[in-house]
């Protein structure tokens, strides 16, 4: 690919036809010892899972989020929201996150991994910043998952500020949350897929 490849502008991509998510019935957020198991068992079963997290935002000046809040896993068929303040949901996570046999997908991760370890004690292991392939594929600019739906299949993903901005620290999230959050795991795998990679060709960080 050339190196003066251009992310589509926020007008260009507002004109495009929406991207499907997962619907709500295919997102589920374990609670119980028995849904946490049976989320991992699923899980554990890809090679490659769409992953990210959301925190609480901040609106004071100097004020420091304790987040994440939230993590999210997406295969091409569900989305498990784990939320954090559950002390079998971080057992859990630690165990899908340290694990090098499933490979965990997302975009602009850097932040998201110090947050897991300096918050839980958590080192991410096999994980793709699909933000890192895209640069290496030629794209100057940080293509995020709206540019990069775009990009793949030429489709506008929605990411609400309402919504990413909202209290991630709810204990009972609400279903506009659960959509944001499943399909920001969820449209990073179908990049990923998209992009036809052998896994050779892929930047995996934390094999080793």
């Amino acid at each position: 690919m050339s190196d003066e490849l251009e992310v589509p502008t926020k007008a260009e991509i507002a004109c495009l036809e929406p991207f499907l998510g997962l619907p709500l019935e295919r997102i589920f957020v374990p609670v119980t010892k028995d849904q946490l198991s049976a989320a991992m068992a699923d899980l554990v079963r890809c090679r490659f899972v769409g992953f990210d997290t959301e925190s609480k935002p901040t609106f004071k000046k100097g004020e420091i989020s304790d987040g994440p809040h939230v993590a999210q896993f997406a295969t091409l068929h569900k989305a498990y929201i784990f939320q954090l303040h559950r002390i079998d949901c971080r057992e859990i996570l630690a165990r899908l996150l340290e694990t090098t046999n499933l490979v965990k997908v997302g975009f602009g991760l850097k932040s998201d991994q110090s947050r897991l370890h300096s918050k839980f004690g958590i080192k991410p292991r096999a994980i793709i910043d699909l933000n890192t392939l895209f640069r290496s594929e030629g794209y100057r600019k940080e293509v995020g998952a709206r540019g990069a739906v775009a990009i793949m299949f030429n489709q506008r993903f929605r990411k609400p500020r309402s919504v990413s901005t909202s209290n991630w620290a709810l204990l009972n999230l609400k279903s506009n949350q659960l959509l944001y959050a499943a399909n920001d795991a969820y449209a990073a795998l179908k990049v990923l897929l998209a992009l036809k990679k052998q896994e050779s060709e892929l930047p995996i960080l934390g094999l080793n």
